[in-house]
């Protein structure tokens, strides 16, 4: 699908493909305009500059003016060894344009979005009747571990927005800071079925701070963890319409502090967590192993759906977990996952169930008790989104 836009008389042409189910083959050749300029914030005749559109490929540091009002109207790359500094305060308005529309830190770059609780950055739809989907998202790409590429080497692989880089050798691997920041109606989509995430994270390296970051009215999932081995914590997502949480391709981070809240009409699970990408193999002979502590999932009006689907292999530790108001709380697919659960691999520690019909299934062909998995039934407390929540988010019930 080709779609065209004009920034500044530059035509910037854009071919997209995605799947929705998380596979990473999008290829979309980006001839967005360059811009060299630092901030983008000195017009031409001494005029005052009031208002800027961001859009195309940055190979210089540009921080943001907060006396000036900025709209993203196609895609922002910040290129290798550069920063995008965003004081605090500060809304980033983006035109309701879908995926055409996203904001990209590649290898190497840096963003610094640096907020408060009482001065959060926020980055939203300019719509008059804003929505989700409306575009495509925040993207981080990193140099920490995938499992999809050969363990230990720096092979590559390629994001599913742009073929941008991402994967390597680097689980330290620095792509700058996230804290105090919500991201609106994003997860824009093409003709129904290719959708992007709130917050997009490709082997992003446990050097990068994400700290206090709520996804509110997305159209795809809210935070996708693909690979890397980033520690994020006070993480929030409101009404996704997929997945709120999602992991793949071996992440091995750790998450810290979890607020999912479902409302709308349209979900789909709390957390999908993947070992590896299926669409591809294996290539590093581990699965993803994060270790996910203080979480509360609420489910919609209905009572339906599932809470936590865990497949691939995935293993991983979650410890201190409310489940309200779903059907299911965990579903475990596939044999490695099965596995996982034998090795004492994958374990789900202090745990409380409220409005919960079934609270584990087993579809791995292993056998095995649910006290295999769950242990110290009515001891979670789940997080405390009132007080951490307090002042910055949008939403909560």
């Amino acid at each position: 699908m080709k779609n065209k836009f004009l920034f500044l008389g530059i035509a910037a042409a854009l071919f997209i493909a995605c799947e929705a189910d998380d596979t990473s083959d999008i290829v979309i050749t980006d001839n967005s305009v360059t811009n060299n300029t630092t901030n983008n914030t000195s017009g031409g005749g001494g005029e005052e500059v009031t208002a800027v559109s961001l859009n195309g490929l940055y190979t210089q540091d540009l921080t943001l003016d907060p006396d000036i009002a900025y709209t993203v109207t196609g895609p922002v790359l910040m290129a290798n060894g550069t920063t995008l500094t965003i004081p605090a305060g500060m809304t980033i308005e983006v035109e309701p344009i879908g995926v055409n529309a996203y904001i990209a830190i590649q290898q190497g770059a840096q963003i610094n979005a640096n907020g408060t609780a009482a001065n959060p950055i926020v980055f939203t739809s300019n719509s008059s009747d804003p929505g989700p989907g409306d575009w495509g998202g925040l993207i981080i790409l990193g140099r920490a571990p995938i499992n999809s590429t050969p363990d230990g080497s720096t092979d590559i692989a390629t994001s599913e927005v742009g073929a941008l880089a991402y994967g390597g050798n680097t689980p330290a691997d620095n792509s700058g800071v996230i804290r105090y920041v919500r991201i609106e109606y994003a997860g824009g989509a093409i003709d129904g079925n290719a959708e992007l995430n709130g917050l997009s994270l490709y082997a992003v390296g446990n050097g990068t701070l994400i700290d206090y970051v709520q996804v509110y009215e997305g159209s795809d999932d809210g935070f996708e963890f693909f690979g890397g081995t980033v520690e994020a914590s006070h993480l929030v997502v409101v009404n996704a319409e997929d997945d709120s949480i999602d992991w793949t391709e071996g992440f091995t981070g750790v998450l810290t502090d979890v607020y999912v809240q479902h409302g709308g009409t349209i979900n789909d699970k709390a957390f999908e967590c993947d070992g590896f990408n299926t669409d591809f193999s294996n290539e590093a002979g581990y699965f993803s192993n994060p270790t996910v502590t203080n979480v509360t999932v609420v489910g919609g009006p209905n009572n339906a759906g599932e809470a936590v689907r865990l497949r691939a292999g995935t293993q991983g530790t979650f410890t201190n977990v409310l489940v309200i108001d779903f059907e299911e709380a965990f579903d475990l697919d596939d044999a490695d996952t099965g596995q996982g659960v034998l090795d004492d691999l994958l374990n789900i520690v202090d745990v409380t169930f409220t409005n919960v019909t079934v609270t584990l299934k087993n579809d791995t062909g292993a056998i095995f008790d649910e006290t295999d998995v769950i242990s110290g039934v009515g001891n979670g407390t789940g997080t405390d989104i009132a007080t951490w929540g307090a002042g910055w988010t949008v939403g909560i019930n």
